[in-house]
């Protein structure tokens, strides 16, 4: 197993987590909105590692659209169920090797 989808797993436990409303919320709050920032870096790395697996990114490019979009209450409780649940899905995956365009600067 990589460490892109141990990777998303554990990202993927963690979204699960702050999906649970009052608890989620909780947590948020009381960190003073850090686990967001805490996220946003550990879904940035699991994005990059993903990148040279060549594996699939969706669940961790949604985990870094929920983190800086999951200050607003609502909307937050369904980015992170959403997030977690995509996150876990492409962790269960076997590798597949997707072929990116190189970067043409």
């Amino acid at each position: 197993m990589s460490y892109s989808r141990i990777l998303k797993w554990i990202s993927g436990i963690f979204e699960l987590v702050l999906a649970v409303p009052i608890v989620g919320g909780a947590i948020v709050m009381g960190t003073g909105y850090s686990a967001l920032g805490f996220m946003l870096v550990l879904h940035a790395v699991t994005l990059i590692l993903s990148l040279r697996n060549q594996e699939a990114i969706y669940g961790s490019v949604w985990g870094v659209l929920t983190s800086l979009l999951a200050w607003i209450p609502f909307v937050g409780w369904a980015l992170h169920l959403i997030a977690a649940i995509l996150l876990m899905i492409s962790g269960s995956k076997r590798t597949k090797r997707y072929h990116y365009p190189p970067n043409q600067l």
